[in-house]
């Protein structure tokens, strides 16, 4: 039996996790920051513990921590997905198992880093049934971008990892608009029950006109109102609306997630929402780093180039 897929279509907001100058999760500003975007129109759920939440980051104990803060904090028909990062696969049924407990709707299943150094198909899909018949909620399988080499599920075992009848849905973030509509061509031929998110920030436009079912995308974290309503365009076939949506995104999908180094992204998310007074620190977990005055003073220009278009 095929899950239901329809709470994985539309927008969800793939949130940061907000810290102390000691690294450790400041709770309060975490609720607010999950009560402000779940409540924001057109928004569906939200991706907590991911990349932008830092998951990777983060002890076992604090994504416990988040997803219940989660379940406390937003609506109760916000769809939550939490992310499992876990290296092996007793840490991971442990962790969607603890997710489960604490009110999430689904689960997000990262590869484990040491995959970088080369994967065995018969392992990836016992790690992710394990993880399914651990915890008992839907599971969705993360593409990874491209240039993650090994780690970046080539599209026979995406279709292999699909046959699980717990999987739901596919983050679909190889970050290449070509790689996207093979992908989403084969999956709604062979299982069309599975939802295959467009979820790269930078070219939204170009895979809603390819077409999906929906996105988990850091981006709608700062601007949820663009983001939905330029998937609103899309969905409607109007793409005068969305080619001009598109073009109040770019300038901060770009200095966000295409300035190098990319795994500065994160950190440019939360300076961002500190900027527009969303949060108040824009710490981040180490190793990763702060941004230098001139990253910060980049993202500045562009924010505030974004409020005069908008005003």
């Amino acid at each position: 039996m095929q899950p239901d897929i329809a709470a994985l279509t539309g927008i969800h907001a793939a949130t940061v996790c907000p810290m102390s100058p000691n690294g450790m999760i400041e709770e309060n500003e975490l609720q607010a920051h999950l009560a402000d975007i779940s409540r924001a129109e057109g928004i569906r759920g939200l991706l907590i513990n991911g990349h932008a939440g830092e998951g990777h980051l983060l002890s076992a104990d604090e994504r416990g921590i988040v997803v219940g803060i989660a379940r406390a904090s937003v609506p109760e028909d916000c769809f939550i997905t939490a992310g499992v990062t876990a290296e092996s696969t007793r840490g991971a049924v442990e962790e969607a198992a603890v997710a489960a407990k604490a009110g999430a709707d689904a689960v997000l299943v990262f590869p484990p880093n040491h995959w970088s150094l080369g994967l065995d198909e018969t392992i990836v899909i016992e790690h992710h049934r394990a993880i399914a018949e651990s915890c008992g909620l839907p599971v969705i399988v993360y593409k990874a971008p491209l240039a993650w080499g090994r780690m970046s599920y080539d599209i026979d075992l995406l279709s292999r990892l699909c046959e699980l009848d717990a999987v739901a849905g596919i983050k679909e973030g190889a970050w290449e608009v070509s790689a996207y509509e093979e992908l989403r061509r084969r999956i709604k031929s062979e299982r069309p029950g599975v939802s295959v998110m467009a979820s790269g920030d930078e070219h939204l436009m170009a895979c809603y006109q390819i077409g999906t079912d929906g996105s988990q995308v850091s981006l709608a974290a700062i601007v949820p109102d663009l983001v939905t309503a330029l998937f609103d365009a899309g969905k409607s076939r109007d793409w005068e609306a969305a080619r001009a949506l598109h073009d109040q995104i770019y300038p901060l999908s770009r200095e966000i997630y295409r300035r190098a180094p990319p795994y500065l992204a994160t950190a440019r998310l939360k300076t961002c929402l500190k900027l527009m007074g969303k949060i108040k620190s824009d710490r981040v977990k180490r190793p990763m780093r702060q941004l230098s005055d001139c990253e910060v003073e980049r993202l500045q220009a562009v924010l505030s180039l974004h409020q005069q278009r908008n005003s």
